[in-house]
C-alpha cells in the first residue's frame, strides 16, 4: 500500500518513484467543460475514498507535434477532460515544513505538459525539496480573448494551483511560507505574470525564470483582433458562447494552422509587431486579471518582495532554426526583413557580424532572435528586480555546446533544463545533448538550483548577487566562471526593447 495523504478535495495515495514518493494526476480544479468552458477554473468537488495518485493526469487538448521536434521535446499525450490537475514529489509527506519548488511547464502556451519525462522532479525531491508541477489550459482555451471577466485562464490556472499549494503542501511535508514558482520559456513568462498580477502577492516568495520575459503580452485591442481572425475562420461571432460550441481539438488545430499561416505574413504597421514572436495567443493586459504589463509592475517594484534567479542558454533561437534545416534556407533579404521586424537596423546587423558571428544569414539570425526574445527581455528584468531591491537576483548563461546535429545546435533552447533537473538520462536528452554529456555540470546546476529553492541563493558563493551596473552573470560550461556586463555592447542596439 502506498502513502496516503488527505488534501481538502479528499485522500490521495502516492507511488514510489526513486526513492521518493510522487502523487500524480490530483486535481486542482473541476474540468473545464460544460459550463466551464472558457471559464476562470473553479475548485473540484471533493471525493470519497482514496483516490490513486499513480499516473499522470489528461493533458490539456494542443496541436501536434511534428517531426524532429517531438523527439528533441517529447510530451506524452493523455487523453480525457480533466487537465486542470498537478503532480507532488516529496521526501516523505510528513511535517518536515520542506521547501517548495512549484514548475511550470514551457511550450509557447500552446503545447506541452507536466508528464513530459524532462520534467520529473524526483530529482529536487531527492534533495529535500518538495516539488509540484502544474498542467494548465493551453492555446485558445487558455487565452483566447472574449472579455475581462474571462481573461488569462491559463494564468487562472495556474494561480488557482499555487492556491492548492497553499492549503494542501503542508500535508505532503512542505512549507507553504516557502514557496519558488519556476518554469522555462512560457512557463518564465508565466513566472513574469504572476510577479505581477496583484492576486498572487503572498502565494511564493522566490521565483526561477529559464529562458523567458516579461515582454510577451498583448493589449485588449489587439486581443481582439486576434479573437477575430479565430472567428473569421471558425464561421462564429467571436463570443465565448460561440467558442464553447468548438471541439477542443479542432480549437487546438486551428490555432496551429492560424500561427503557421497569419504570423509569418503579419502586417506590422497594423499589429505593431505583436507576433514577431510567432505566438498568436498570450496573456492579455489591462485586465483585472493582468492590469499591468509584467515588465512595466517588475520596474515600479510591485515584485520587490521576490527572489529571482534568471538566465538564457547562449544559442536559444538554434533549437528553432537548425533541427528542421531552416537556418540554411536564411537569405541575406530574409535577415534584413526579419531584423527590421525586430527593430534591429543596418547597423544592429553590422555589430553581430563585426562581434564573432560568422557572415552566415542563418548564424546571424540565430544570434539576433536569441537576443531579442530571450537574452536582452532578461537583462531588463534582471536590472528591474535588482534596482527594486529585496532579497536578491542572480543572473546566469548556460553555455555548454554539445556535439549533436554535427554540433551546430549550440548551447540551444531547453537543453539546459536537463542540467537543472539532473536528468541526464531522461528520454529525449541525448538527442539534444549527445550520449555523454557532463555531469560535473548538471551536479553544480542543480546543487545550484535546491539551494536557491531552500535558502534563496546559489549554493556557489563565487556566484554574485546581481546588480544593474557591474551586471554578473554566472556562467555554465565544462569550465564555469562570472562575466561581468557581458552583454553591454548588444544592449544598446534594443534600447527600446
Amino acid at each position: 500500500m502506498g502513502t496516503i495523504v488527505h488534501t481538502c478535495g479528499g485522500a490521495v495515495e502516492g507511488v514510489d518513484d526513486g526513492g521518493t514518493t510522487a502523487f500524480l494526476g490530483i486535481p486542482y480544479a473541476a474540468p473545464p467543460v460544460g459550463e466551464l468552458r472558457m471559464r476562470p477554473p473553479r475548485p473540484p468537488r471533493r471525493w470519497t475514498g482514496v483516490r490513486p495518485a499513480d499516473g499522470f493526469g489528461p493533458t490539456a487538448p494542443q496541436s501536434a507535434q511534428h517531426p524532429p521536434y517531438d523527439t528533441l521535446f517529447p510530451s506524452p499525450a493523455v487523453p480525457g477532460d480533466a487537465c486542470l490537475n498537478l503532480n507532488v514529489w516529496t521526501p516523505a509527506a510528513d511535517d518536515g515544513a520542506r521547501p517548495v519548488m512549484v514548475w511550470i511547464h514551457g511550450g509557447a502556451w500552446n503545447e506541452g505538459s507536466s508528464a513530459a519525462p524532462q520534467y520529473n522532479g524526483r530529482t529536487f525531491a531527492r534533495d529535500g525539496i518538495v516539488f509540484v508541477s502544474v498542467d494548465y489550459r493551453l492555446g485558445a482555451e487558455g487565452l483566447l480573448y472574449t472579455g475581462d471577466d474571462d481573461a488569462n485562464r491559463t494564468l487562472l490556472d495556474i494561480l488557482l494551483a499555487l492556491n492548492w499549494v497553499q492549503n494542501n503542501i503542508d500535508a505532503f511535508g512542505g512549507d507553504p511560507g516557502q514557496v519558488t514558482v519556476a518554469g522555462q520559456a512560457a512557463g518564465a513568462m508565466s513566472v513574469a505574470a504572476l510577479m505581477a498580477m496583484p492576486r498572487a502577492k503572498g502565494l511564493f516568495s522566490r521565483a526561477i525564470m529559464q529562458s523567458g520575459s516579461a515582454d510577451s503580452t498583448l493589449t485588449r485591442r489587439q486581443a481582439r483582433r486576434i479573437t477575430r481572425l479565430f472567428a473569421d475562420d471558425l464561421g462564429i461571432p467571436p463570443t465565448r458562447e460561440a467558442f464553447a460550441t468548438v471541439d477542443p481539438q479542432k480549437l487546438a488545430d486551428t490555432h496551429g494552422r492560424l500561427a503557421g499561416e497569419v504570423a509569418p505574413s503579419i502586417d506590422v504597421a497594423l499589429w505593431g509587431g505583436v507576433l514577431a514572436d510567432r505566438m498568436m495567443l498570450q496573456p492579455v493586459t489591462g485586465t483585472s486579471s493582468l492590469p499591468l504589463p509584467p515588465a512595466e509592475a517588475i520596474a515600479r517594484g510591485d515584485a520587490a518582495h521576490i527572489g529571482l534567479l534568471i538566465g538564457t542558454t547562449t544559442d536559444e533561437q538554434r533549437a528553432f532554426l537548425v533541427p528542421d534545416g531552416g537556418i540554411d534556407r536564411v537569405t541575406w533579404p530574409v535577415l534584413i526583413g526579419v531584423a527590421a521586424e525586430y527593430g534591429l537596423g543596418p547597423l544592429g546587423i553590422r555589430h553581430y557580424v563585426g562581434n564573432g558571428h560568422d557572415r552566415v544569414p542563418g548564424d546571424l539570425l540565430a544570434a539576433i532572435a536569441t537576443d531579442r526574445f530571450f537574452r536582452v527581455p532578461g537583462v531588463r528584468v534582471a536590472d528591474a528586480q535588482a534596482k527594486a531591491g529585496g532579497p536578491g537576483v542572480y543572473m546566469y548563461e548556460f553555455a555548454w555546446r554539445p556535439p549533436a546535429f554535427e554540433g551546430r545546435l549550440g548551447a540551444c533552447h531547453a537543453l539546459d533544463l536537463a542540467f537543472t533537473f539532473d536528468l541526464l538520462d531522461a528520454p529525449g536528452v541525448a538527442a539534444l545533448a549527445g550520449d555523454r554529456p557532463p555531469r560535473s555540470l548538471a551536479d553544480l546546476m542543480h546543487r545550484d538550483w535546491v539551494s536557491f529553492v531552500r535558502d534563496g541563493r546559489p549554493a556557489d558563493d563565487a556566484w554574485p548577487r546581481y546588480d544593474a551596473v557591474d551586471r554578473p552573470v554566472r556562467v555554465f560550461d565544462t569550465g564555469p566562471g562570472v562575466a561581468h556586463d557581458p552583454y553591454a555592447d548588444r544592449l544598446r542596439y534594443w534600447h527600446h526593447r
